[in-house]
């Protein structure tokens, strides 16, 4: 397959050959070998790697599955994912992570596992199976309920370095939860009232100091360590100040999103960590368009509507984001200061580099033909009940988003967006074949 007159992110137009699964060669007046596409000059981007994802299989089938979750990924111009370990059993030994990769077989993009932490996780055979990393590893509960105490997290991380295993955190030091503005707002903050309290709860102040103490353990330990989903400027700085092998990941839930958005969001809008201030937020974009953040992560985390539509406090934390990604990111780069090359980076070049994907993340020859296509002059406003995930909404309803037109992995077309219509490829463990 030829694609012709393809726009890369740095503007150049360029043809790009495709052999089997992998970039043949990338130039000018290229000779086409097989079938051949006119991109007409449009966006080609490298298949974007979302590192932080929870497609709920095994134990909860009813808010996503690996079929629903792949597909809203491909049709988001998202190739490779990356599922963490609160499912149900968690991915925590050797025996629940075979029990998920069974799951993984309807899934049609790529994917990694990581590996959970527990009180009784099971390192030896952990270790044995072919881990994208090990984590998300909770120092406060969220879904799942796998907070773990500081010892154990110091033994994972030495356990980790061994192995030569990254580690990604979820870092929030729940002793610094305000339990007084809990208390305050009573049991039943309804769908529709008080939607703050749970950012007040979960004060910016926790997750600083977790990311400070966890930088620094994972420093003394020699692991690679990752923050996932860091939602404030201060915790991006801690990171951006410490060593190369210190990274964090920002969501675009809390690049985009407020807790002035929460009047209107409601129970929708509760995550962990929660929405921070307008002024809070606006710093963090600061810091994704001048490059202080390694990458952007989704934390995709979906629940049924029923279960959001309880009252704040026992509503579950999280939203869906895998499929708005990148649309939304390229209409940023409409209107504001993100660059296309930016996006690319934050979405495909650097999470591959970070994790070692050593062929995904860039359009070079020998790379994974790992591809989308996308229109910029052309957007649509995002729909919940337009999008691909089983759970049916999203926080960005209203939100502007460039679609991709197709998108490749290794080669085969897994989403035609002109169709809405899938492919049957098989997506594979990224860390099973790096060859």
């Amino acid at each position: 397959m030829l694609v012709r007159n393809a726009r890369l992110a740095d503007g150049r137009v360029r043809d790009v050959r495709i052999d089997g699964e992998r970039i043949a060669a990338v130039g000018t007046g290229l000779d086409a070998a097989g079938d051949a596409v006119d991109a007409r000059e449009r966006l080609l981007l490298p298949g974007a790697v979302d590192a932080h994802v929870h497609f709920r299989e095994p134990g909860a089938p009813h808010k996503e599955t690996w079929q629903t979750g792949s597909r809203s990924a491909a049709a988001g111009g998202v190739t490779t994912v990356v599922d963490q370990p609160n499912t149900d059993p968690p991915t925590t030994t050797g025996a629940a992570f075979d029990q998920k990769e069974l799951c993984t077989r309807d899934s049609i993009v790529e994917y990694g596992i990581n590996g959970g932490v527990t009180a009784d996780w099971g390192p030896d055979t952990l270790f044995d199976r072919p881990l994208f990393a090990l984590g998300e590893v909770f120092l406060a509960d969220s879904t799942g309920d796998m907070g773990i105490e500081g010892d154990l997290f110091e033994d994972a991380l030495h356990r980790a370095a061994e192995a030569g295993v990254p580690v990604t955190v979820h870092a929030e030091d729940a002793t610094l939860f305000d339990e007084g503005a809990r208390a305050a707002a009573g049991d039943e903050v309804g769908r529709d009232a008080g939607a703050d309290v749970w950012s007040a709860y979960r004060t910016a102040e926790a997750e600083i100091v977790a990311v400070e103490r966890a930088v620094e353990m994972g420093i003394d330990a020699g692991a690679r360590l990752h923050v996932a989903h860091t939602s404030t400027p201060e915790a991006v700085d801690i990171v951006a100040d410490a060593p190369e092998t210190v990274t964090c990941e920002v969501t675009p839930h809390h690049c985009l999103l407020s807790r002035a958005d929460l009047d209107e969001l409601g129970t929708y809008g509760r995550m962990n960590p929660p929405l921070r201030s307008e002024e809070r937020r606006t710093a963090l974009y600061e810091r994704v368009v001048d490059g202080r953040v390694d990458l952007i992560a989704t934390d995709h985390a979906p629940h049924a509507r029923e279960e959001k539509e309880t009252s704040l406090l026992s509503a579950p934390s999280g939203v869906p984001g895998v499929e708005t990604l990148v649309p939304l990111l390229l209409a940023e780069t409409r209107t504001g200061p993100l660059t296309v090359e930016r996006v690319r980076d934050l979405v495909a070049t650097a999470p591959a580099a970070t994790f070692g994907l050593e062929r995904k993340g860039r359009i070079e020859a020998g790379m994974d033909a790992d591809l989308a296509l996308y229109d910029l002059e052309r957007s649509r406003t995002v729909r919940g009940d337009r999008l691909h995930s089983k759970c049916g909404w999203t926080p960005f309803e209203g939100f502007e988003g460039v679609f991709p037109e197709w998108t490749l992995v290794r080669g085969d077309r897994v989403y035609d967006g002109v169709t809405d219509t899938f492919g049957t490829t098989a997506g594979e463990n990224v860390r099973r074949d790096s060859s």
